[in-house]
């Protein structure tokens, strides 16, 4: 089956077969996008692609663009399919369209998350396990994983310490301060993120307290945490800006 025969089979259509990455069926309002293998975290449309490096835009950004507004204001649902991108050693076309070796005719459907420039493809679910936790015991420089009700990683208490004399007991991201809201209740209360996630870093390695841990807020923490692999501190105050200035 060629994906233009799992389209159609789907109900949707798109301009045009060879550039488009997105698609649409009018009649039961469903947008359907194909995610690139090399976007792990999901990422389905970005504003940079307007103006990609040989100064053309995609064929098919205006029609994807179109797509996500129709999820975003119309209602429209979003399903996903997994493709995967021809890698060669051969100089290609720059202004030609990304190639197909392969997809997944399979739909999944998924909710759609802007982050900064962004528009990601996510789990309809935010994930059941905290940052906090891991899903199977493993081990670390900076502290074994232990087995309680949940396995979750020990944390360094000198090191988290040392983060927060240095950076204090704000969240970095939204500024949330637990004493000034919550009183005495509040106080020494936040969460201390790892810049580069433990559950990433797969080995033994020295812990810079003040450059490798953050002061987040539970909230954050978890949103930082919500996309595989996870945002960046700078992603998400960048998207809390924006936020901010369309209201």
């Amino acid at each position: 089956m060629s994906r233009k025969q799992f389209i159609e089979s789907q109900g949707a259509t798109c301009s045009n077969w060879q550039w488009s990455w997105s698609f649409i069926n009018e009649k039961e309002k469903i947008i359907i996008f194909g995610v690139w293998d090399i976007y792990t975290d999901g990422l389905i449309f970005s504003e940079a692609w307007q103006v990609p490096r040989n100064g053309r835009k995609p064929l098919g950004y205006n029609q994807s663009r179109e797509h996500i507004r129709l999820i975003e204001e119309e209602g429209y649902q979003l399903k996903t399919f997994p493709m995967k991108l021809k890698r060669s050693d051969a100089v290609e076309d720059e202004n030609s369209p990304p190639k197909i070796e392969d997809f997944e005719p399979t739909l999944s459907s998924k909710s759609l998350a802007k982050v900064g420039e962004n528009w990601y493809a996510t789990d309809n679910t935010i994930r059941g396990i905290l940052p906090e936790e891991v899903a199977s015991p493993e081990y670390y420089f900076e502290g074994a994983s232990k087995k309680v009700s949940v396995n979750t990683y020990e944390r360094n208490a000198e090191a988290r310490t040392k983060c927060i004399k240095h950076h204090g007991y704000a969240c970095v991201v939204c500024s949330f301060d637990f004493k000034k809201f919550y009183g005495a209740i509040g106080e020494n209360y936040i969460h201390v993120h790892h810049v580069v996630p433990l559950s990433e870093i797969k080995k033994e390695y020295e812990l810079d307290p003040v450059k490798d841990l953050i002061p987040v807020c539970p909230n954050c923490h978890a949103i930082i945490h919500k996309t595989q692999p996870a945002l960046t501190v700078e992603q998400l105050k960048q998207h809390l800006v924006g936020s901010r200035d369309s209201t």
